[in-house]
């Protein structure tokens, strides 16, 4: 007996305001998208916020293509390699077959009955009984678009991670991982691409264990051909069955076998199915308490567990926090297997907004949960009344205090913004309480302005459908706002005066931003012609406003704009955005690396007096300053510690700690300038010299600056904070270039990369050679066979240490118990993972160089490690090759 999976009709059709323009998307969107919020919607208990995350090219884009045709939101089944999928909808993802951006989109699993959403059901029944709103975000998984994965992870509620069974865990895979446990993400694993040949389930589960430091909980097992070892279907540990799809079919058709019948059809899969359930019954009582009552309630019988309560145990595990127990599942999604048991463990398993952490907010100074601070625990009486009190004169009152916190309707995160050809500006919030309406004025506390939502949208991918409002715990789009940027806090208060914003501090309120990497990449950026120059600014910054990890400056000395970014794809996709979509018309200089130079040598004291008109007002500062060369890398006594490895001590010796003078004759600071002002004034001052060095023009690493400012030599009566900064920036400036005299001038220190190298046996040696000889890479260690690596993951949840050994997991066909690859079915290809630390410069346009090398197997990820000095050699190849770029 076979039945077709999901066995329910799709919802009535509704009205769609936009014309569509996919082949197959218009079929589907108009009867699933509707503009009025459904009950599973308006029910943030049937709210899913999930991510894919991966390594590229493991199946991420695929498997969410599948996940919305069998939801049927899709009527046919996109493909990555006929550029076909909803999610890669871009002109360069389809070109490329890579995700470049991440894209939102919403569906329901399991599909609503008839436009009905269910709203009862029996308490035994699993949570994927009933229709759930699927808000899924499907992120890039190249190196050069993590900013992309970490704006995703800032505002989701569980993640779906994707493993190659082939590859295993893979780089960037780690990363991802890595970073969705800083954010205390819950996750759960889907094994994929077990069709292929060389999938080794069992070494992949066991690197789970090792690389990704958490106890892998089996709920799938992949079902073998016992004749020629092909997959055609999934155990089911949860539910003691197996279940077999049709080959070559869409993979609805699936075929359930019980136990007692898989016996008698293939014993092996159905031991196998019994030793998993034990070992996982086993690793749950480890890890929550109630599945120990469950199993005595048994009489320790670990099959007669029900399916259902040991869904609950795992969600409870995987709710925990860290996370030590992850749930992992099992199949192929380009061949349609696996996907929809998948699907229905997002909605067991993963939580809903309203059980995750309250999100952490700021008032002022002060950090607290935006539920404490909404349900009245943390009062604004006492929440960032230190600024706030001094600017109103008093602290608010304890019951104005709760009619203000009333008044706030909602309060979103706007963390992502896109340039829409049809729409214009779209910003994406995720709103984390109460409700944001069409045409409510907005206050961005960031920025302090107020702008108005003309329309709110939700998005299905580069589709939308207009929505009169979006509640808290979904995921939406604001199209029509001018300021707002990613990051950025939005809030809706009832009675504020537009122009003013809510009242203090409510004015203050914000969600934990999101942190921006830095650039090491950057290219110029030239107009075609003077008249060009305007627009060319203004669409560098309507580019920069959607991707904040790319940086722009101006070259003071050549007048050049440079582009900075992540990776050589990176600033390519932006070259190709600016001048194909925005229509630029300048010229695009060639990728080079963003070196930093230091001095050799100290400097003297050097003195600067600032004394020239700003703003049509004369202003005069003065400061003094030293700079020395500063080795150390790690903590510093000095007062600053800035970007660069620099640092920074700033002496006031005739003032105390709080800006009095020690003695008579020290002139006091006037009002308008106390010290904390001085102090933020001089800190400018060094950011800004140290923005560009003594002899190429790079910005200043490893050095340390010491600005010393006296009131009865350094202030005027016409003192202000800009005449302090332009002050300091003289100093600091005149010094950094007598030490380039002195020490016959600066060295360049360049980017160097931590490398890790996915490579197949047969190229390990090729590979490793190219690197420590022609790239003057250091080796720092060599995957061994069984996927082990000296190099350990520094994993920000805990220090849990893994035993493989203590790992069930049923062997591999044709490999032994411990479930290693077997060379006959790999063929010579298990893959070994190399960590290298190689200069960035040497790894420009390696992609080509390394795929020439392994055949076109090798891949690899790199993060910026730290600069170091060039040797004379280098530097001077390095001088040639500026000069001959700028002749």
């Amino acid at each position: 007996m076979s039945f077709r999976w999901p066995c329910r009709s799709a919802p009535r059709s509704l009205y769609h305001p936009f014309r569509q323009t996919s082949r197959y998307f218009s079929a589907s969107l108009g009867r699933h998208a509707s503009p009025v919020a459904s009950a599973a919607e308006a029910n943030t208990a049937r709210t899913r916020n999930i991510g894919i995350i991966a390594h590229i090219d493991a199946g991420k884009t695929t498997t969410t293509e599948r996940m919305l045709y069998y939801s049927g939101f899709t009527r046919r089944l996109g493909d990555v390699d006929e550029g076909s999928t909803v999610t890669d909808f871009l002109p360069a993802e389809r070109a490329r077959g890579i995700t470049i951006q991440s894209a939102a989109i919403t569906f329901s699993w399991p599909p609503v009955e008839n436009g009905a959403q269910s709203t009862s059901g029996a308490p035994q029944l699993p949570r994927s009984s009933h229709s759930h709103n699927i808000n899924l975000i499907d992120t890039p998984g190249h190196a050069d678009f993590t900013f992309e994965v970490l704006r995703s992870l800032r505002i989701l509620d569980g993640a779906v991670c994707i493993l190659d069974g082939v590859a295993g865990v893979e780089a960037q895979t780690e990363k991802v991982w890595t970073q969705a446990s800083f954010y205390r993400i819950p996750r759960i694993i889907f094994v994929n691409k077990l069709d292929r040949d060389g999938a080794a389930f069992a070494k992949t589960v066991r690197e789970i264990g090792t690389k990704l430091n958490c106890w892998p909980a089996l709920c799938q097992i992949p079902w073998w051909r016992s004749t020629d070892g092909k997959l055609q279907g999934v155990g089911d540990v949860l539910g003691l069955k197996a279940l077999l799809y049709e080959e070559g079919s869409d993979g609805k058709s699936v075929k359930p076998f019980g136990l007692e019948e898989l016996s008698s059809k293939n014993e092996r899969i159905a031991e196998d199915i019994k030793n998993a359930r034990v070992a996982l019954v086993e690793l749950l009582s480890e890890h929550d308490d109630e599945m120990v009552e469950k199993f005595l309630e048994h009489e320790e019988d670990h099959l007669a567990i029900p399916a259902s309560d040991i869904i609950e145990s795992l969600r409870r595990c995987a709710l925990q926090s860290p996370q030590v127990v992850v749930p992992v599942f099992s199949g192929a999604s380009f061949r349609n297997v696996g996907v929809q048991p998948l699907l229905d463990a997002v909605v067991d398993l993963l939580p809903s907004p309203d059980e995750r952490p309250d999100p952490e907010v700021s008032l002022e100074s002060t950090k607290c949960g935006l539920d404490e601070l909404l349900s009245g625990k943390v009062s604004l009486a006492t929440a960032g009344s230190d600024t706030a009190g001094k600017k109103q004169g008093k602290a608010v009152a304890a019951g104005k205090s709760t009619h203000m916190v009333k008044n706030l309707e909602g309060c979103a995160l706007a963390f992502k913004v896109v340039n829409d050809a049809r729409r214009g500006v779209l910003v994406y919030v995720r709103v984390y309480s109460g409700v944001l309406n069409r045409n409510a004025p907005l206050f961005n506390t960031n920025l302090g302005v107020t702008e108005r939502a003309p329309r709110l949208l939700k998005m299905y991918a580069n589709e939308a459908v207009e929505v009169p409002a979006i509640a808290a715990g979904q995921i939406g789009v604001i199209s029509g706002l001018k300021f707002a940027r990613t990051g950025d806090t939005l809030i809706s208060y009832l009675g504020a005066n537009p122009k003013v914003g809510p009242p203090a501090p409510l004015n203050t309120l914000q969600l934990r931003p999101i942190a921006v990497p830095p650039p090491v990449f950057f290219t110029s950026v030239e107009p075609n012609s003077l008249a060009e120059e305007k627009h060319i600014a203004e669409t560098l910054q309507l580019l920069l406003r959607e991707d904040p990890s790319l940086n722009v400056t101006q070259d003071s000395e050549s007048g050049q704009t440079h582009l900075a970014g992540m990776g050589e794809l990176h600033l390519e996709i932006a070259r190709d955005r600016l001048i194909n979509d925005l229509k630029a018309k300048a010229r695009i200089g060639n990728i080079q690396i963003g070196y930093r130079e230091a001095i050799t040598t100290s400097s003297s004291e050097k003195t600067a007096i600032f004394d020239r008109e700003i703003a049509g007002k004369a202003s005069k500062a003065g400061c003094t300053a030293l700079v020395q060369p500063h080795e150390s890398h790690g903590e510093s006594d000095t007062n600053f510690s800035l970007p660069d490895n620099n640092t920074l001590t700033i002496l006031t010796p005739t003032l105390h700690a709080d800006g009095t003078p020690k003695d008579a004759e020290t002139p006091s600071l006037p009002a308008t300038l106390p010290l904390q002002v001085v102090t933020t004034a001089l800190r400018n001052g060094v950011f800004a010299a140290l923005a560009r060095g003594p002899s190429h023009g790079y910005p200043v690493h490893s050095t340390k600056i010491t600005v010393t400012f006296d009131p009865a030599s350094h202030l005027f009566s016409t003192t202000t904070p800009a005449a302090l900064s332009s002050a300091t920036r003289l100093a600091v400036t005149q010094a950094l270039r007598e030490a380039k005299d002195l020490g016959g001038g600066t060295v360049l220190m360049e980017p160097v990369m931590q490398v890790t190298i996915s490579v197949d046996e047969l190229g390990l040696g090729n590979v490793v050679h190219d690197i420590s000889s022609a790239r003057g890479g250091q080796i720092l260690s060599l995957g061994s066979e069984d996927g082990s690596s000296d190099q350990t993951l520094p994993n920000s949840d805990s220090d849990l240490v893994v035993d493989p050994n203590k790992i069930y997991v049923p062997p591999d066909p044709f490999g032994g118990s411990g479930g290693e690859v077997a060379m006959g079915v790999a063929g010579g290809s298990q893959m070994r993972q190399i960590t290298a630390r190689v200069p960035l410069k040497e790894m420009v346009g390696y992609l080509k160089h390394l795929r020439s090398l392994t055949a076109g197997r090798g891949t690899f990820v790199m993060s910026v490690d730290r600069f170091e000095r060039m040797s004379s050699q280098r530097m001077k190849m390095a001088l040639a090759e500026m000069q001959g770029d700028f002749l």
